[in-house]
């Protein structure tokens, strides 16, 4: 007999009205809104608990959830030769795949010599756009049957920098002509990480994140086989980052399936800065930890662990192998890579994922009716929101309503900085003239960081 005529047909079921009529009758006349439910910064009101009856439709499919997740590592080319040792040392001691990122063109030759391209995956992060370059190093890569995303983002580097790469004319035409020559490559990727990093809410990211990939579909929607990986960068509020990565891989399956495209999209995520501090930055170590869990179970293919002492340090061996330990120990002694889909079935993150979906889509088609993503970025209305929502999360950490411990809650007065900073751990201003705002990543903790450095100076 089964567990299932045996034990719970013995139990009559419970509706949602009923579990709300138990739970207020135990709170003894105290009110049920203002004493359990809560509001998110995206103005989500979380309930106390979920049931079945929330639920209009059957339970969501998440398109494209991967089967397994890779555990990938930074590497930043500027010696060739010391980015080798550093790639294959990575390699050697459990990263799946590198996450190169470069200023400028590289002698890719050596940077790659002795890589084992059957075992990582390659992901590029291209700080310059060189035509010459693409041209010489993808059919290499091709000969080597390596796996590469190559994460081209035209856009993404407008709204960092404020400037196109050369100008909007010649960028378009570079990415044409390597998209066109390339088709089976992965070429395309969405960096939403800058919006997160800069201060927009969850509803934002994924609603700006969908804008972004829209103008690329709608530009080259004539290329039936693109793929687009998105760039994401994950918080600390732990359910709410999962049902993020879940509503994402959705909309997106919602808009690729109006243009024809594979509804399916590569996930790289990595932990935000924004709550990184400079202070009992060993906090950081728990913070990343908890941020990698929500991406592996939100559905993320690859993620790239942020070093504890990245704010201040300068790339180290320390500082890159306990990021990369942390992931090791999720996959082979906390066993998340046992199952693929855990969050599925989840009353509580299957809610969330429906309600940001639904929130995000109707910013989405904001934007698309006031002339589309660009069209508001060149207006600054991207950035004012962004900004807005930014200034909400400062004031809820001035006021102590979101708590980053030993920063603004348990500060160990003894903790001093200023002989360890190799770097400077502020937002930098590069003056120069640029053709829309930039959107500027900044930490919640800055303000109050500078002030406790310029008190150990007193």
């Amino acid at each position: 007999m089964t567990m299932s005529n045996s034990l719970f047909s013995e139990f009559n079921p419970v509706s949602a009205k009923q579990w709300k009529q138990k739970i207020q009758a135990d709170l003894n006349g105290a009110d049920y809104n203002e004493t359990l439910v809560w509001q998110s910064l995206e103005g989500i009101h979380v309930r106390p608990f979920y049931h079945p009856d929330d639920f209009k439709n059957e339970q969501i499919i998440i398109p494209g959830h991967p089967s397994h997740w890779d555990v990938a590592q930074h590497i930043f080319i500027d010696d060739e030769t010391i980015s080798n040792h550093l790639m294959l040392e990575a390699v050697s001691r459990g990263a799946e795949s590198v996450y190169v990122s470069a200023e400028k063109p590289f002698a890719w030759e050596k940077v790659f010599l002795g890589f084992p391209f059957e075992k990582a995956a390659i992901y590029f992060h291209f700080k310059f756009l060189d035509l010459a370059f693409l041209k010489t190093i993808i059919p290499w890569l091709q000969l080597k049957k390596a796996t590469v995303f190559y994460n081209l983002d035209l856009i993404g580097h407008l709204c960092e920098e404020g400037n196109w790469f050369h100008s909007l004319e010649k960028d378009h035409q570079i990415l044409e002509e390597i998209i066109s020559k390339y088709p089976s490559e992965n070429i395309l990727s969405i960096d939403t990480s800058l919006y997160q990093n800069a201060g927009a809410n969850i509803v934002q990211q994924l609603a700006y994140g969908l804008a972004h990939a829209n103008e690329y579909l709608n530009h080259f929607q004539h290329h039936k086989n693109l793929e687009i990986t998105f760039k994401v960068a994950v918080g600390s509020n732990y359910f709410f980052e999962i049902a993020k990565l879940r509503a994402l891989r959705l909309l997106y399956a919602t808009l690729a399936s109006e243009y024809g495209f594979s509804e399916t999209c590569h996930l790289l995520a990595y932990p935000s800065k924004r709550n990184k501090t400079l202070y009992d930055y060993n906090v950081n170590m728990l913070r990343t930890t908890t941020e990698s869990m929500s991406a592996v179970l939100g559905g993320a293919n690859a993620i790239c662990n942020l070093p504890y002492d990245v704010l201040y340090h300068k790339s180290n061996e320390f500082g890159e192998r306990i990021s990369r330990n942390q992931l090791l120990i999720l996959k082979a002694e906390s066993y998340f890579d046992t199952v693929s889909n855990p969050a599925d079935g989840s009353y509580y993150i299957e809610k969330l994922t429906e309600e940001l979906a639904e929130r995000a889509l109707e910013v989405f088609k904001e934007i698309e009716k006031g002339g589309g993503f660009l069209k508001l970025l060149k207006e600054g209305t991207i950035q004012k929101k962004i900004k807005e929502s930014a200034q909400k999360e400062q004031e809820w950490f001035d006021t102590g309503k979101l708590i980053l411990i030993g920063t603004n809650k348990y500060q160990n007065q003894q903790d001093t900085m200023n002989e360890n900073l190799e770097l400077y751990p502020f937002v930098k201003t590069k003056p120069r003239k640029t053709i829309i705002e930039p959107i500027i990543e900044k930490r919640i903790s800055e303000t109050l960081e500078k002030e406790r450095l310029e008190h150990e100076n007193t």
